[in-house]
């Protein structure tokens, strides 16, 4: 349908190409390392540091994921989705993580858009 699908995360380049390589990944994973690009979406959120240090037990600390302009944010998961021209023309930002956009919403948008061309 002519469309790209990019995962951007907040972590570091490295982590970043570890989890397209481990999850064996068809799409390409970028680094939004200091939440530049979720900051722009507006859905960037600050952890408490008690959220912090649980997620230090759980050997997740953050700045050794996200680097240290990343270790104590992250973003809210959300799904867009952008024309040619960078418009947005799909979004969908909730803060359950669990909850995500499906995937018929996307195709009925992308066959909108390739009418409109």
């Amino acid at each position: 349908m002519g469309a790209q699908i990019v995962a951007i995360s907040p972590q570091l380049p490295d982590n970043s190409l570890s989890t397209q390589e481990k999850s064996e990944l068809a799409f390409p994973v970028l680094s939004d390392v200091g939440n530049k690009v979720a900051r722009q979406f507006g859905i960037v959120f600050e952890l408490s540091e008690e959220l912090l240090k649980l997620y230090r037990q759980f050997g997740h600390a953050l700045e050794d994921f996200n680097g240290e302009t990343g270790k104590n944010e992250l973003p809210v998961p959300g799904t867009f989705l952008l024309d040619s021209k960078g418009i947005v023309r799909l979004a969908q930002v909730d803060l359950d993580y669990t909850r995500r956009l499906d995937p018929d919403k996307v195709v009925e948008v992308l066959n909108t858009l390739k009418t409109a061309d």
